[in-house]
């Protein structure tokens, strides 16, 4: 993933925290703030210890990279993201965690409604 759509500093992840409305299922949190400056939106990743050793972690947010690479013509623009993993992603693969990621930005309400989008989960879904 391109450096522009990545969260890293300390206090840019403070300002989504603090500004941000969050949003969560057993998985994920999902923190959103809206940014008009911004062409684009960006992610940052937390995945605590208590979800496993290094290797599980980094494992984790590849896959979360992946979703977010896989969805990025469905995701809202002008938006930082925060994605926080829970402890029962470990045990999930793939799609698991795409479904239930997903879960969580359609009640972030951050998913663009599109013809060409519900196409691609009815065929998903067969």
């Amino acid at each position: 993933m391109k450096k522009e759509y990545r969260i890293k500093k300390n206090n840019e992840f403070s300002v989504v925290f603090n500004k941000g409305k969050s949003y969560a299922n057993r998985q994920f949190v999902l923190y959103v703030l809206h940014k008009e400056d911004q062409k684009h939106f960006r992610i940052g990743l937390s995945v605590s210890k208590k979800v496993g050793h290094a290797v599980t972690r980094n494992r984790i947010k590849r896959v979360i990279r992946e979703i977010f690479k896989e969805l990025e013509e469905e995701i809202k623009e002008n938006i930082d993201y925060v994605v926080i993993a829970r402890n029962p992603v470990a045990s999930m693969d793939f799609q698991e965690m795409k479904k239930s990621l997903y879960h969580v930005m359609k009640k972030a309400n951050v998913i663009k409604r599109s013809e060409r989008a519900g196409q691609k989960r009815d065929v998903q879904k067969k």
